[in-house]
């Protein structure tokens, strides 16, 4: 689904109270944040982020949306962005949108690493189906909002109303029973809108809440804004939400619908997009024995390629991945499972991605052996 987003618009200058602040900073070199113990000073485009008070109780608060809410029109200085391979969630369509201070600037890390965006930053992602059911209309269930304060991300889960005219916070975790139109086929689940504890499983590392998918891998792509095309990271750069030069030579990841590429990249990065947080050092899964990262699947091993599974479920489950057999393959049982204690992921999803069930089965029957 292609969408298409207004312009970024030119902010206005400061007024000269703020400038004094921008010249402060403007001697710190390498600090694009605001010094912590300053309030943020109100942001010339009308976007609210008081980070003394979120998170707000309605999504109306922040002001990220000019008109209708449901419309999803980025107001001035909310960008879209998309990642190049898309996190499956019960099939539901993202809109996704980055927010920063006026006058801030993210800085890049690494290729694999999310960019260091400044305090004071909102990440907003709104889950919603075209083809709801019983009108065939499109309908949005929830927006997740991470904001960075100086101590590190909250996050802010919204349940849209019925009327489709405001989102309350939610923080509890809540079960709607839906039903839409998938391909053709109609399709219903009991969707999940997670919890505070639910979204930390797997947007943690160390311990702390962290995003997942703003890394430069995952961005390094064109995009069609309502000015052109371009390359996401560069319009980043171009209009002032990221600091440059930035490589020229990024690890990237591919679009694991494209079958162009090679079949062994289309599944690293799909288990990159939707595995690799938990599976990593120092995150939820570190215990067993993979490490799904893009960077680190090059590695047969850390694939799961003939790797002993860590726990029992069934003896005819010898290996994470056996080549040339998906019966007998781990991954192969946890994604397309749908019980609780079996599916892979763990969370975000109560249905099985057939898409990507039908990826893996292509790589495990293309593989002959363990290397």
């Amino acid at each position: 689904m292609t969408m298409n987003f207004p312009i970024l618009s030119k902010r206005v200058l400061l007024v000269p109270a703020l400038l004094l602040t921008a010249m402060t900073l403007s001697c710190r070199k390498d600090k694009t944040e605001i010094p912590t113990g300053l309030p943020i000073p109100p942001d010339p485009t009308g976007v609210s982020v008081d980070l003394t008070q979120v998170p707000y109780p309605k999504l109306s608060d922040y002001r990220f949306f000019e008109g209708d809410m449901k419309d999803q029109n980025p107001a001035e200085g909310v960008l879209p962005y998309e990642p190049i391979t898309q996190l499956f969630t019960d099939y539901a369509l993202k809109k996704r949108f980055v927010w920063m201070p006026n006058g801030t600037k993210a800085n890049y890390v690494s290729d694999t690493e999310i960019l260091d965006l400044p305090v004071g930053s909102a990440i907003i992602k709104t889950f919603y189906y075209d083809n709801m059911l019983p009108e065939n209309a499109t309908r949005i269930l929830e927006t997740r909002i991470m904001i960075r304060k100086s101590t590190g991300w909250i996050f802010a889960e919204y349940e849209w109303n019925d009327e489709q005219t405001e989102a309350y916070l939610n923080m509890d975790g809540v079960n709607k029973s839906i039903s839409w139109v998938q391909n053709g086929t109609p399709m219903s689940t009991n969707y999940r809108l997670p919890s505070d504890t639910e979204c930390m499983i797997c947007h943690k590392f160390n311990a702390s809440p962290i995003p997942i998918g703003i890394k430069p891998q995952h961005l390094n792509k064109s995009l069609q804004y309502a000015d052109g095309e371009m390359n996401q990271l560069q319009k980043w750069v171009s209009v002032g939400y990221l600091n440059g030069p930035l490589p020229s030579n990024i690890l990237t990841v591919v679009d694991y619908k494209d079958e162009s590429k090679s079949l062994r990249d289309r599944v690293r990065s799909y288990l990159d997009m939707n595995c690799a947080h938990c599976h990593q050092e120092n995150s939820h899964c570190d215990y067993r024995p993979m490490r799904l990262a893009f960077s680190e699947t090059e590695l047969s091993l850390n694939l799961g390629i003939c790797v002993d599974p860590e726990e029992f479920i069934d003896a005819s489950l010898v290996s994470i991945i056996v080549p040339g057999n998906t019966s007998k393959s781990m991954m192969h049982f946890r994604l397309g499972s749908t019980e609780e204690s079996n599916r892979m992921p763990l969370l975000g999803r109560t249905v099985v991605h057939q898409e990507g069930l039908a990826l893996l089965t292509a790589f495990i029957q293309s593989l002959t052996n363990c290397d």
